[in-house]
């Protein structure tokens, strides 16, 4: 697999900067045990290659300028895929627009339409324009909004990407997020969930992943009923492929308190013949 990561070196304050590689440890660490698991996925579409550019947004005059005087202004980074197929980078990029425009970062199927330029800067101007109401004089950080899309890697012909972002406007923590995107070149869509189940197999698939929330459940807490009771069950559509099974993601609180950062709930392939169709399952 190949990918593409650009770095872009900015004058910050000592503190700003500390915090702001703390911030980025925390992502890596969140979904450092995804992409070395990736490493080792089957590579058959070797001719695939993906990197990534930013999006060319400048602050309004108004907030660079009292940024500057403060030293503490907002940082946006978001970036777009730019692959060898278009088609992808078209579906990839719109969401990446729609999660800039809509701000909430949540578990969505794929978008049925795309955000215009003037929405996403729109989008933009509006979040980092209450910073200064909502912070004091003499604080030396800025919001920060940051959203990549990272190429996983292939498992058969499928082609696998994540996009992570992270949000942050104040307070002890930011909020990141995670979400698969597989995409299929025989027929250049994105592939969902329910694409891959074959059809009234829902429920045994939602039962086999209660049965790896339950063993996710032992590693953080010693009863699984009682971890239940705060924190239940529900079915992730959040779905990717990997070598060995199906990978289901969570959002931070989804599942489990901000702590325990976003869940990955595996199922073997050897548990899901008969359950998803066999195309998805590597050969």
């Amino acid at each position: 697999m190949h990918t593409t990561t650009q770095t872009d070196d900015k004058s910050i304050s000592a503190d700003l900067f500390s915090m702001k590689v703390s911030q980025r440890r925390s992502i890596a660490m969140l979904t450092g045990s995804l992409l070395l698991s990736a490493v080792s996925m089957s590579v058959n579409a070797g001719s695939f290659i993906s990197s990534t550019e930013y999006l060319p947004y400048q602050l309004p005059s108004n907030i660079q300028e009292t940024c500057d005087k403060r030293d503490n202004c907002p940082e946006i980074e978001v970036k777009y895929l730019k692959s060898s197929q278009n088609w992808i980078d078209e579906i990839t990029n719109a969401r990446i627009d729609n999660l800039v425009v809509n701000s909430q970062m949540t578990e969505s199927v794929p978008i049925k339409g795309k955000s215009s330029e003037k929405e996403v800067t729109d989008a933009l101007d509006s979040f980092v324009s209450p910073q200064f109401q909502d912070m004091p004089d003499d604080v030396s950080w800025g919001y920060n909004l940051m959203i990549t899309p990272n190429y996983l890697g292939h498992v058969d012909d499928f082609e696998l990407f994540e996009i992570s972002s992270y949000v942050y406007t104040g307070g002890a923590h930011g909020m990141p997020y995670s979400e698969y995107l597989v995409f299929d070149p025989s027929t250049k869509k994105q592939v969902t969930l329910d694409d891959m189940l074959i059809s009234g197999k829902k429920p045994r698939f939602e039962a086999l992943a209660y049965d790896a929330y339950k063993v996710w459940v032992k590693t953080v807490a010693e009863d699984v009923s009682s971890y239940e009771k705060n924190w239940p069950f529900t079915l992730s559509d959040n779905v990717t492929l990997t070598d060995t099974g199906v990978s289901i993601r969570y959002q931070h609180y989804s599942i489990g308190p901000y702590a325990y950062g976003m869940p990955v709930l595996n199922i073997p392939y050897s548990k899901l013949e008969k359950v998803i169709k066999p195309r998805f399952i590597p050969k």
